[in-house]
């Protein structure tokens, strides 16, 4: 019957004939046959299997052989043996190569016909030892998906024990080796496929001998790890990640990233090759992976890996969004990768050519998948052009090509940028390790306690807060100029764009520190505040007036050509922050009028003034009994400062407009003052100075042993101190007004009116009396109510509009001390009209923890608000609103202000609280609480923020577009500046990290018990409190 099947399957007769014939052959099969015949019907079924010249001869073959194995099972089982399997394994057949898929093939059917025969199991036994030695001879993907198949059929054949953990680590290793030369889309299918079943057959193995897991892992990492460069492992190794389970991942990142073995080199290229992943077709989790290993990196501080690595491969992920089946995958990675790199524009930059050839080329397909995909892509791209704002030339094609889809609110952008930081917490891998330093969830930056400069931090994060006016300085052109505006700008935009948790402004501390400040010790920050704004204000005018001729070299400009300084001068002039080309910006943020009229009772003569200021200084209001007040004559007290006030009287009918400098109603609080008294402040400095601290004729003397309440029992408002600053006084008795008119010491009526407001106002509330018994600085412990909506009575005039506007400092001005001893005038002035109220919403409060001015700590309170608030924020609320002096009648306590304010979500949103070097969220409801929970820690200075300002403070920029996140752009030097620092600041890390890995194993921490800073004031160090208390009160006198 094999002849005749032989020379049937060669001869020339018709396909269906042969067929026909083949079908009897079969049916035969049924019959009796002896040994010998059998075995050459197998020799012959076998030749045509493995050598068949055709398919039509494999067929055959293949049929013939399964009917008569089926019928003969005994001689097929004497056939199919050991050691003709063996042979076939080893030496192939006649001209087929061992390696030939057909032979495997071949066995594969051989076994499925004896699966039921006693033989077999020697068969699996020897097929346990050949399949591992095949697997290390790295066959071709063809040939082990093939093994593959069988495994999967035959589990018997799989090696048993530590053989398996061996045939694993083999098999990761044969995968390592793949790959495919073609280009074909059918070939590159085929590839996939036979991929599949072999990561399927690891699984498989995995599954039923979860001791093979962990070593096939670690010869993954081995091999993409390998820093060989004769080596690279195939992108195949891809299809494994979909079979590691998801819960390995935080043990297995942890076991990676905290391994002293493992190498950054090692660790840089294991991570590029997984990030190379991303192009394998129907992988799952590879980005949920990478993502992990680039947490796991984050979290030990290994930076520079993930700079290397962003930097390597941010462009190829890029790429993978052109592709849909990798698309998901690739935006994942992508996401993560740019917005955890925080400390440079440069990996963003590298994409940004390509952006908007993506985004057209999605469009123009319509399907709905890409446009979900754009929407998240854009959302991505805006908060990249949020953070890294001032490429106007780049960002200008790629807003115009994504104008159509929504942009996220800039909460959602600041929300997402501060998730995803590499110091952020919420970025750390969970449970992996402890994070280190970093910015905190707040994505705001404290300030270093420098010694005792609690005054300066907190004085410059209230300015910081103040948007507009950060704005503004931020886009100033200062290029080639070493001003003090320049080092403030400097300081702004590290706050603004560092990856450090906490700045150490040690440049600009020295360029601003009054000269009578000794370092290291309690200063005030009201007169700090009066000084910087100051000395910003004269700088700049100075710069103007020098603007069109050569520049002194003491004026501090570095370039030693003049024509950049007069460049930075007449950009100063021509500054997008002023509509008026003689205001400085100081003028503009912080610059108000204030007109002083006081009338003669007797003669009705009248004498007016008009004072330019940047704060107003408000004095507690008294208690129905003054017995225990006493006031001094002002008349008979020296003045502290040459050219400072001598008298309480104004000096004549039409007085010059007052000095540059804020309007203090009392005794100002500043440590400095025994210091200047004594003789150590600078004879010449009478600008900020002389109107910061009046003469010994103002101060208020208080004849306790403590600290007195002085207004009564009512919690009093930040309204009631205006209103009472602004009220009508009577001077009279010692307090006498000198009349030109009558030429004697006559009684007068004084008013005040604010005839121009400021963009910002500034309040001190005056919180520190002179003690005549123990001459010392007391305290006024006094709760203030703080409205959040204040309303600020401005009249304005024009009966002085001829009057100079310049802020000159050599003008007498009226003593206007006596705030302390004014009665409010009975009537009289009910008539009269009632000024404009502009409404102010509260931006800052800076906060003094402390029993004396002697010791304490200085912490702030702010948030951003600009010039156009919501409508909602402005409702008008009468106890909020101050009254002008032509009102007799006074308002209601402002106690329903707060129980009002506290029902409105707004009050309570986005307020931060800055202590040096940590930043919290925190909500209007503790700004309020703050004297109530902690009597030592009371408001001290306010910063309000006018609304409905004028567009023209904004600029033109921010309309258009390019100032992205509200900000101006920064210029390349404080970019460059910044992106420098970053870098340091994230190898800083690293190192600390490492040093920290070195010494975990004998290491230990101690921690403060849960909860014992929710029993301390936010201005405290320890249970003392504010620094007033314990042994800071009269031992160190320190202000911490």
């Amino acid at each position: 019957m094999d002849k005749i099947l032989e020379g049937l399957v060669s001869s020339s007769h018709p396909l269906s004939l042969k067929r026909v014939i083949v079908r009897k052959v079969v049916e035969s099969a049924e019959h009796w046959l002896d040994e010998a015949q059998c075995e050459a019907m197998f020799d012959l079924t076998t030749r045509l299997i493995l050598e068949g010249q055709d398919h039509f001869q494999r067929q055959v073959g293949h049929q013939v052989l399964e009917a008569y194995a089926r019928y003969h099972r005994p001689e097929f089982e004497s056939f199919f043996n050991k050691t003709f399997v063996l042979g076939l394994l080893q030496q192939g057949y006649h001209s087929l190569d061992r390696k030939d898929v057909a032979i495997l093939d071949y066995i594969h059917n051989g076994l499925k016909l004896i699966m039921s025969c006693p033989s077999v199991l020697d068969l699996f036994s020897l097929l346990q030892v050949e399949v591992l030695r095949m697997v290390c001879e790295r066959p071709e993907p063809q040939l082990c998906a093939r093994l593959s198949d069988l495994l999967t059929d035959f589990v018997q054949c799989i090696p048993k024990g530590k053989l398996s953990i061996t045939f694993c680590q083999q098999l990761v290793r044969t995968i390592g080796h793949f790959q495919c030369q073609s280009t074909q889309e059918k070939e590159l299918r085929e590839y996939v496929s036979q991929v599949t079943k072999v990561s399927n057959l690891l699984q498989n193995i995995w599954k039923a001998e979860p001791s093979t897991l962990l070593p096939s892992l670690q010869e993954i990492f081995a091999s993409i790890s390998s820093t060989d460069a004769s080596f690279e492992p195939s992108v195949a190794l891809a299809s494994l990640v979909q079979h590691i389970p998801l819960q390995m991942i935080t043990v297995l990142i942890r076991s990676l990233t905290t391994d002293p073995n493992v190498k950054d080199a090692s660790m840089t290229q294991a991570l590029c090759r997984m990030i190379d992943w991303l192009s394998w077709p129907l992988a799952q989790h590879v980005d949920t992976w990478v993502i992990a290993l680039l947490k796991g990196l984050a979290a030990v501080q290994k930076f520079t890996i993930l700079i290397d690595v962003t930097l390597l491969k941010i462009e190829l992920v890029f790429n993978r969004l052109w592709f849909p089946l990798v698309r998901p995958g690739a935006l994942a990675v992508l996401s993560h990768t740019l917005l955890s790199f925080q400390h440079s524009p440069e990996a963003f930059h590298l994409i940004v050519p390509h952006v908007v050839n993506l985004v057209h080329s999605l469009r123009s397909d319509g399907l709905p998948s890409s446009t979900a995909f754009l929407v998240q892509l854009t959302e991505l791209i805006h908060c990249m052009m949020y953070h890294y704002s001032g490429f106007p030339d780049l960002y200008e094609p790629i807003l115009e090509a994504v104008k159509d889809f929504p942009k996220p609110s800039e909460e959602k952008i600041k929300l997402i940028l501060s998730q995803s930081a590499w110091t952020s917490q919420s970025n750390a891998l969970a449970s992996c390790l402890s994070r280190l330093s970093g910015k905190s969830e707040t994505g705001k930056t404290g300030l270093i306690n420098l010694g005792n400069t609690c005054y300066m931090n907190s004085v410059i994060q209230a300015l910081f807060m103040a948007t507009d006016f950060r704005r503004q300085v931020l886009s100033l052109n200062l290029n080639g100029c070493n001003s003090l505006m320049k080092k403030l700008q400097h300081l702004f935009a590290f706050l603004a764009h560092t990856q450090r948790e906490a700045y150490a402004p040690r440049i600009f501390f020295e360029a601003s520190r009054p000269p009578w400040f000794t370092p290291r010790s309690q200063q005030d920050c009201s007169e700090y505040l009066r000084f910087l704004l100051d000395r910003l204000h004269e700088e700049e005018k100075v710069l103007k007036a020098q603007a069109s001729r050569p520049l002194p070299e003491s004026l501090g400009c570095t370039e030693p050509s003049l024509q950049p300084v007069a460049a930075q001068a007449a950009a100063l002039t021509q500054a997008p922050y002023t509509s008026d080309g003689e205001k400085t910006l100081i003028e503009t943020m912080f610059g108000g009028k204030l007109r002083t009229h006081i009338c003669c009772l007797n003669c009705r003569s009248t004498s007016q003034k008009v004072e330019a200021f940047t704060d107003l200084s408000l004095a507690f209001c008294p208690s129905s009994s003054v017995d225990n007040l006493s006031f001094q004559d002002p008349a008979s007290s020296p003045s502290t400062q040459d050219g400072g006030p001598t008298g309480a009287c104004a000096s004549g009918p039409a007085e010059e407009p007052g000095a540059y400098g804020p309007v203090t109603a009392a005794f100002v609080c500043d440590s400095a003052l025994s210091e200047r008294m004594a003789g150590s402040a600078p004879d010449g400095f009478c600008c900020a100075a002389n109107t910061s601290v009046p003469s010994e004729s103002s101060k208020n003397f208080v004849n306790k042993d403590v600290p007195q309440k002085l207004g009564g029992e009512a919690t009093p408002s930040v309204t009631d101190l205006l209103n009472y600053f602004l009220a009508p006084e009577i001077l009279t008795g010692d307090n006498q007004y000198y009349c030109e008119s009558c030429a004697s010491l006559q009684n007068a009526e004084k008013t005040m009116q604010i005839t121009e407001e400021p963009e910002y106002l500034i309040l001190t509330l005056l919180r520190f009396s002179y003690d005549q018994k123990y001459h010392v600085r007391r305290k006024i412990l006094d709760n203030v109510s703080l409205p959040l909506v204040l309303e600020l009575p401005v009249k304005r005039t024009t009966s002085f509009s001829s009057l100079s506007e310049s802020w000159s400092v050599d003008v007498d001005f009226t003593d206007i001390s006596e705030n302390l001893a004014k009665k409010l005038k009975p009537s009289g002035t009910e008539e009269e009209r009632c000024p404009r109220r502009v409404p102010y919403l509260l931006s800052s409060v800076v906060v003094h923890s402390g029993v004396s001015s002697e010791s304490g700590h200085y912490y702030s309170y702010a948030r951003s608000v600009t010039g156009a608030e919501p409508s909602n924020q402005l409702c008008r609320r009468p106890e909020a609103r101050a009254v002008a002096p032509s009102q007799s009648h006074l308002l209601e306590s402002p106690s329903a202000v707060t129980g009002q304010g506290l029902e409105n979500e707004e009050v309570s949103k986005e307020w931060f609280l800055f202590n040096d070097s940590r930043v919290t969220f925190t909500s209007f409801q503790s700004v309020q609480k703050i004297t109530s929970r902690f009597p030592k820690d009371t408001a001290y200075v306010l910063l309000y923020r006018k609304q409905n300002g004028t567009d023209a403070l904004r600029g033109d920029n921010s309309s258009s577009g390019l100032w992205v996140n509200g900000d101006p752009p920064l210029q390349k030097e404080l970019m460059d500046a910044i992106t420098k620092d970053n870098i340091l600041y994230l190898q800083e890390q690293e190192l600390n990290a490492r040093a920290r890995a070195l010494q975990a194993a004998s290491a230990s921490c101690s921690f403060r018990p849960n909860g014992f800073d929710d029993n301390d004031p936010p201005g405290s160090c320890g249970p003392t409190g504010g620094g007033g208390g314990g042994g800071f009160n009269t031992v160190s006198r320190l202000v911490f």
